[in-house]
């Protein structure tokens, strides 16, 4: 169950991600298993790193407290899937294309770009977040890394197809809606009931709505 939760969800936050068209601009440059093979060493690296951590959060704080904290992550990733790419996204998205001398070879060149890329990404924060919840590391670990393996080599194999027929706005807006569907039927199952109040969630949703507006549609006009 973990591996198959953090494969999926990992799955779908990484469609549409600025890492994403990272992997497909440096195919344009390097040849794909040189790629393909930069890019599983640094998804690696960065998913063992976000299980260590997360493991060692879920041996020193009370379950309920991680289910919450997952609650509340989940919605911001929702949030932050919503979110327009800025300048420095782009610049990240185009790094591949940058004609220099590699003194490291391809593949280095390729993991070193993706790692810094995606280092604190919303992926490897969830790959966090799912480890500091489970109790199956290696589980969790192999889930997000062949969910983001997918994600990239779908981006590198059929991204420029896939945009023809479906815009990344439709795409960043699917995975919006799962990740605050999810983070919400979390915090139903978590909080006590005398939290779950008429008024308290009438005010929640209003500030969720107004976020979502802000975030996804007002700041885009």
């Amino acid at each position: 169950m973990a591996l198959l939760k953090a494969f999926l969800f990992v799955l779908v936050a990484e469609m549409g991600d600025k890492t994403q068209l990272l992997a497909m601009a440096c195919a344009s440059k390097y040849k794909l298993k040189q790629v393909i093979a930069g890019v599983f060493a640094a998804t690696l690296l960065l998913n063992a790193l976000a299980v260590l951590v997360g493991t060692y959060l879920g041996s020193y704080i009370r379950f309920d407290y991680i289910q919450l904290a997952a609650a509340f992550l989940f919605i911001g990733f929702g949030l932050w899937s919503l979110k327009g790419e800025d300048e420095e996204e782009v610049e990240e998205g185009e790094a591949c294309n940058i004609k220099n001398e590699d003194k490291f070879g391809p593949i280095i060149t390729v993991g070193t770009t993706f790692f810094l890329a995606e280092l604190g990404d919303k992926t490897q924060l969830m790959t966090l977040t799912f480890a500091a919840q489970a109790k199956a590391p290696i589980l969790v670990l192999i889930g997000a890394t062949l969910g983001m393996m997918v994600a990239d080599t779908l981006g590198i194999l059929g991204g420029t197809l896939i945009s023809k027929y479906l815009p990344e706005k439709y795409i960043k807006l699917g995975a919006a809606f799962i990740f605050i569907v999810f983070g919400i039927s979390t915090l139903y199952e978590v909080l006590p009931k005398a939290y779950l109040t008429i008024s308290n969630q009438i005010i929640f949703y209003i500030i969720l709505a107004l976020l979502i507006y802000l975030i996804g549609f007002k700041r885009k006009k």
